[in-house]
Order: C-alpha cells, then sequence, then structure tokens
C-alpha cells in the first residue's frame, strides 16, 4: 500500500511539473507572439497582424477610441500609420488555463494619420487558445504617459 501511495506522489508531482512546463511554455509563447505583432504594427505587415488577431479583436485606447481586427489591419495596409519605433519593455505574461494576459510599456514613435507621434504608454493584451494556437482578442491602452524621457 504505502509503495501505491509512493507511485501515486510521484505521478501528481510529474503531472503537477507538466503542467507548470506548459504554462511556462505557454508564456513564452504567448511573449514570443505579443513581440512579433508589435514588430508587424511597426512594419506596417497587415498580413501578419490579420494572423495573429482574432476576427472579433477588439482595442480600446486610452482615449476610449475603439478600433476592430479590419480597422487594424487596413490602417497598416494604407500606410497612412507608419512607426519608426513600435517597441515594448517591461513585459509580464500571465496564463490562466486558455487565457493569457500580456502587459507592458510601449514606446511608439512615428507618424499616425499624418501627425508626427513619440511617446510611451501601458498596455494589456489578452490572447486566447484557440484550435490553430493563440490568438489577440482584446486589447486595452493608456493614456500617453507623461514626462516622457527623449528616445
Amino acid at each position: 500500500m504505502n509503495r501505491l501511495a509512493g507511485l501515486m506522489a510521484g505521478a501528481m508531482l510529474f503531472a503537477a511539473a507538466a503542467v507548470h512546463a506548459s504554462e511556462a511554455e505557454d508564456r513564452r509563447i504567448v511573449a514570443a507572439l505579443d513581440t512579433q505583432y508589435q514588430k508587424a504594427v511597426q512594419d506596417n505587415d497587415a498580413k501578419t497582424m490579420a494572423a495573429i488577431l482574432a476576427d472579433d479583436f477588439i482595442l480600446v485606447e486610452g482615449d476610449g477610441k475603439r478600433s476592430t481586427k479590419a480597422d487594424l489591419v487596413n490602417d497598416a495596409a494604407s500606410g497612412k500609420t507608419h512607426y519608426k519605433h513600435q517597441q515594448d519593455s517591461e513585459q509580464t505574461v500571465m496564463v490562466s488555463g486558455n487565457t493569457a494576459v500580456v502587459t507592458a510599456k510601449l514606446w511608439a514613435k512615428g507618424v499616425e494619420d499624418g501627425v508626427k507621434v513619440d511617446y510611451e504608454m501601458w498596455f494589456s493584451d489578452v490572447y486566447v487558445r484557440t484550435p490553430k494556437g493563440w490568438s489577440y482578442l482584446f486589447g486595452q491602452a493608456s493614456l500617453p504617459l507623461p514626462g516622457r524621457p527623449a528616445h
């Protein structure tokens, strides 16, 4: 009986380690995917953006403006917005089951709708696991941060 209890405890520890490793791998995958998305925005790579964004994606900006997948992909394809720099820092990723949340500080520098911009802001991106892999479902961005250091 003790041997059976020992085997069961060992199996449970192995299962817990496997789950933990899978969660760590999920965090790594989602972090890389979000970084890939930011690079696609910088490069106006509408095809990559479309592949990462969920069909029912919504972005809510700090001023309340809402954008859909079509809005962002069309904007990238039009070239109206162009970034010299679109990179995040201080990235953290949390995973709970089939949902992951990325929070990071973003530095954006370039032209948005013909206006030069250079700002930092915080964002949180929500990803969901689908049969095809992780998909970016929802984003929320802060207003630009005050007193941004010169870059």
